[in-house]
């Protein structure tokens, strides 16, 4: 259980699943499918949900690569948080939007899986988050010229990674899209 007091909720955090970031992505459409379930899911049984927005010279604030993508749209009184740096909570206001939610869980789901989604759930469990990978509900690019290996190797390999990585008195696991629910889930 996270280490945070007081903080027995769970949030659904979406990152980056923008235009220029996802446009080239492995499997984008199944991906983006399932992120747009996740979020039904969390709507439907009343948890939180927060946007993350990258900014930078790719992606310039306002731009049409900046946007989200279409399928994808925040519900009123969701929160969105911008950022400029991979882990979603570096200099950025998640760290409170998560407190005064009272959210010590988070379930991620987004882009990109080697960078923007590592870093932040390496965040969330170094700040004392139980932070869980939806396996099925992130993606990346094919960066395989650039010595990475193929995209579809980068996920399997981030997913089993997360699934053993540990934490004194916090969780990381992996879950798919069609198995989250959040009706038994005492903490949504």
């Amino acid at each position: 259980m996270t280490t945070l007091a007081g903080r027995p909720k769970t949030a659904v955090l979406v990152i980056d699943v923008q235009n220029g970031v996802v446009e080239k992505a492995y499997d984008r459409d199944r991906v983006v499918a399932n992120i747009g379930e996740l979020v039904a899911k969390a709507r439907a049984a009343g948890v939180e949900v927060v946007w993350v927005q990258h900014n930078s010279e790719e992606l310039p604030t306002g731009s049409e690569s900046w946007q989200y993508v279409p399928e994808l749209v925040r519900g009123e009184g969701e929160a969105l948080v911008q950022k400029a740096y991979g882990d979603s909570f570096e200099e950025t206001e998640l760290e409170s939007v998560l407190a005064a939610r009272g959210v010590g869980r988070l379930l991620v789901a987004g882009a990109q899986t080697d960078a923007c989604v590592r870093s932040t759930l390496h965040g969330a469990i170094t700040r004392g988050y139980d932070a869980t990978l939806v396996d099925d509900a992130h993606t990346t690019e094919d960066l395989s010229a650039f010595g990475a290996p193929p995209p579809g190797q980068v996920i399997a390999h981030t997913n089993l990674y997360w699934r053993y990585q540990q934490a004194p008195g916090r969780t990381a696991s992996t879950v798919s899209t069609a198995d989250v629910d959040f009706a038994g889930d005492s903490r949504a």
